[in-house]
């Protein structure tokens, strides 16, 4: 299995587990669990009033994933005119916000992450120089008094 196809199996586990599947031929049905998600997001609407939440993900990987979330469970992120790019609001419930969307988000951004580095790492290495470690950190020159 390549490292792209287990970035996308870790992925649907982690969605999975954030849909609260029950058993593991749920686990395996990454589609059911994002409508389960859904679900879930129509209960809390429906017992609690939605708040307005401001987010600001600097990284630009960050906030795609964060975004493309949010639409999948059928939020609207959008930002005011005039906001930093890296501002995102939405309208949820804000218990799924707590307890679903955001610590989902973490879990997920971990994952790429770690799978981006890799791979950064890996080219870098193969194409630029084999040692990629950090530079050198050696005294500063003496002052001339």
């Amino acid at each position: 299995m390549s490292s792209e196809q287990m970035l996308r199996e870790k992925l649907r586990k982690i969605e999975a587990l954030f849909a609260g599947a029950a058993t593991k031929g749920e686990k395996i049905a990454a589609g059911a669990a994002a409508e389960r998600i859904r679900d879930r997001l129509s209960e809390a609407a429906g017992k609690e009033k939605e708040i307005e939440v401001k987010f600001s993900i600097p990284d630009v990987w960050a906030r795609q994933l964060f975004i493309a979330l949010c639409r999948r469970y059928g939020l609207q992120p959008f930002r005011y005119r005039r906001m930093h790019r890296q501002s995102i609001i939405i309208k949820a419930p804000k218990s799924f916000i707590d307890q679903v969307l955001w610590p989902e988000f973490e879990e997920l951004s971990a994952a790429l992450t770690t799978y981006l580095s890799e791979i950064t790492e890996k080219v870098i290495r193969e194409e630029v120089h084999g040692d990629t470690g950090e530079a050198e950190e050696v005294d500063e020159p003496r002052r001339i008094e």
